[in-house]
């Protein structure tokens, strides 16, 4: 296989670069971690090259049309994440502010995203290795194969070495590699699963970013489960040690809401034909009927879910003492100016910009990428008063607006009386080609961008500007970059943009990055010049009202403290 300058692009030079940095950012406990990333790293990218070079030879993954594989930028952010995640408790360790359980707890929950990365790289690996153009058909073993080969036992190795330092109470270190093959297992079932389901709607990095994600997220729940089952049975620190870990009512409230979202459609599937298979043995009634009964039958399963299993596990499973429900409207009127008042600032943004925003794009031919970027900005106007004021109250409204996108989107996928088909043709006036009828997925992704930094900083966090990270680089970063990549086939959107922006835009966006992309120089250095821009103004904000005072000064007195010690 030649090199070629197809093989070197912005978004892996970016990834590149992105691993690079945190890989010089680890400590030496945490070596065999970075190993790990490194290898896994590689692998992505050779399989990356590789994908796109074969992407018609695989017709396992129906992919997005028009989309890049995105192999190497899937595999490695979710672990990434989590080691960046593991450099920061080390150094809350290290100045006693945290139990060695949890730090423990991520270590395993690395190993499992790993774990989960790695198993579905590996199918790719076979899926590549089983098409019909591939060369050892002819007899030949690349340097491509042995370079993989070699990363394939490295990883594995890697792994087997950092689980057995784990103590977890001297557990046996086969029943950490299980759990964690598990998640591997599990991950390349989702993504096969994924990917039949919704097909055309994604790329594969995309869907092996969701597989992971879910993975993890259903395994931590598990191990909840079983170490709450058989507490006395087992040792309940086999599999994870959070038992030890504080958790806030909000994040369980939200594990246990969303895992009950992401279960629904199956119970509802299965509620569903039990119900179709009763009326076949009876007799067939009218359509609309039907559509009725049918919405019922849904909306039913749904508050059975909700109100009934999803709280039952909580109260089992976590100790949460009392309905989740009457929980939220506890706190919610604990301080009832602000949070209310917060509540009534965010309908009337979103009711004033949804309203405007849709009769644009129903009467007017701009084009709808540049239209949802001003969603974007509304994120900013929305968030970050209500990051620097009332940041726990904003964990609980993400995971409820995220349980409202979803909930939602099952309705107008399983086209259910009367609101699916209004929906549907609703979120239809925003999409454009990364969307498709069967899986609508850019508020999502808009909504996790900004919310899941915010969720990876709670607990320790001596980095202050790390929750505003989703919110800046989205909000500001990628609008800028947008609206700064626009060139004459958009002349008639100037009106609308940003007056700056578009101007500048519409002059000075020439220079592209490559022949076949739309990107330009001038928006990437303004997108990059408008992060540092919001961060300069920001800082001073945050510290005017005591913000970093209260996430950041109890680290550095401790980490002062420690210094002077040390130096005595």
């Amino acid at each position: 296989m030649a090199f070629s300058s197809s093989v070197v692009n912005g978004e892996r030079a970016v990834v590149v670069w992105f691993v690079c940095r945190v890989l010089f950012s680890l400590p030496f406990s945490l070596l065999c971690h970075g190993l790990n990333l490194a290898l896994l790293s590689l692998f992505a990218l050779l399989l990356d090259v590789r994908a796109d070079i074969s992407a018609p030879s695989l017709p396992q993954f129906n992919t997005r049309p028009g989309a890049s594989s995105g192999i190497l930028l899937g595999a490695v952010t979710l672990p990434a994440v989590m080691i960046s995640k593991l450099i920061q408790l080390t150094r809350a360790h290290s100045l006693h502010q945290i139990e060695l359980q949890e730090l423990e707890h991520m270590t395993m929950q690395y190993w499992a995203t790993s774990a989960s990365c790695f198993g579905v790289l590996m199918f790719i690996c076979i899926v590549m290795w089983r098409a019909p153009n591939a060369t050892h058909r002819h007899g030949s073993f690349t340097v491509w194969d042995a370079i993989s080969l070699f990363c394939i036992i490295s990883i594995a190795a890697t792994c087997c070495v950092s689980l057995a330092t784990i103590s977890l109470t001297g557990c046996n270190i086969a029943l950490k590699l299980i759990w964690v093959l598990c998640h591997g297992l599990v991950a390349v079932k989702l993504l096969q699963q994924l990917v039949n389901t919704f097909p055309s709607c994604a790329s594969i990095g995309e869907v092996l970013l969701v597989s992971a994600g879910l993975v993890l997220y259903f395994g931590d729940m598990l191990a909840c489960t079983i170490a709450k089952v058989c507490r006395h049975l087992i040792s309940t620190k086999i599999i994870s040690v959070q038992y030890g870990i504080r958790r806030s009512e909000i994040s369980i409230i939200l594990q246990g809401l969303l895992i009950g979202l992401l279960l629904f459609p199956k119970f509802f599937k299965f509620v569903l034909h039990v119900w179709e298979r009763s009326l076949r043995m009876g007799h067939s009634e009218a359509g609309t009927s039907n559509d009725m009964r049918r919405s019922l039958l849904f909306f039913a399963s749904f508050g059975f879910i909700l109100i009934l299993i999803v709280p039952s596990w909580m109260q089992f499973v976590q100790d949460f003492h009392v309905h989740p429900v009457l929980w939220v409207l506890k706190f919610v009127f604990s301080e009832p100016f602000k949070r209310l008042s917060l509540c009534i600032y965010w309908l009337a943004l979103i009711c004033a910009s949804v309203l405007r925003f849709y009769n644009i794009s129903k009467n007017s031919k701009i084009e709808r990428i540049l239209l949802r970027k001003y969603y974007h900005l509304l994120a900013v106007l929305m968030f970050v008063p209500a990051l620097i004021f009332q940041p726990k109250f904003l964990d609980l409204a993400f995971g409820a607006a995220l349980a409202v996108f979803l909930a939602l989107e099952i309705m107008r996928v399983w086209k259910i009386w009367p609101l699916g088909q209004l929906i549907h043709q609703f979120m239809n006036a925003f999409t454009d080609h990364r969307d498709s009828d069967l899986l609508i997925v850019s508020h999502f992704s808009l909504l996790l961008g900004c919310a899941f930094p915010i969720w990876m900083s709670s607990g320790f966090n001596d980095r202050p500007l790390a929750p505003f990270a989703g919110i800046l680089s989205l909000g500001i970063g990628d609008t800028m970059v947008s609206v700064l990549n626009v060139d004459t086939s958009v002349h008639n959107c100037i009106s609308f943009s940003l007056i700056p922006a578009s101007m500048v835009g519409y002059k000075y966006g020439v220079l592209r990055w490559s022949k076949t992309g739309k990107k330009t120089v001038e928006g990437t250095a303004a997108g990059i010049t408008s992060v540092l821009a919001a961060c300069s103004v920001l800082l001073p904000l945050l510290a005017s009202t005591g913000y970093i005072f209260t996430e950041v000064s109890l680290s550095l007195s401790l980490s002062l403290s420690l210094s002077l010690s040390l130096s005595l």
